[in-house]
């Protein structure tokens, strides 16, 4: 039965905060505006991959919307050259990049949802 992987369980993909220390800090003290490594980790790019679909361009406008909510000065990138896009391994449009990682893909989000995965992602 090990053929069909019967009887193994599923790995679930945890999605970890990203931190400019990458978890490697000796001590976590958290206050504001800075984080467990006392550096400031912040959003440094934003960027929504896709075809140039009307689904693409509705997630480039919520992100956008989303950035301007929460008070963000980071300019969100539209990408469509599709060799950029295959670069990052996206599989399914739309997508988005936030700090050179995929975080979300294959679905429109809302601005409010953006906003939760952002502040999910530690941002």
């Amino acid at each position: 039965m090990g053929l069909f992987n019967f009887g193994k369980k599923k790995e679930e993909k945890v999605v970890a905060a990203s931190c400019c220390c990458n978890g490697n800090a000796e001590t976590f003290e958290s206050s504001e505006g800075s984080c467990c490594c006392g550096g400031s980790c912040e959003v440094s790019s934003i960027k929504v991959l896709g075809a140039g679909c009307k689904s693409c361009h509705e997630q480039f406008e919520n992100v956008k919307a989303a950035v301007k909510s929460m008070g963000l000065t980071v300019e969100v990138e539209y990408i469509t050259d599709m060799e950029k896009v295959m670069a990052y391994g996206a599989m399914s449009m739309p997508a988005i990049v936030v700090n050179e990682k995929i975080v979300s893909m294959g679905k429109v989000l809302k601005a409010a949802d953006v906003e939760k995965l952002l502040h999910k992602l530690g941002y």
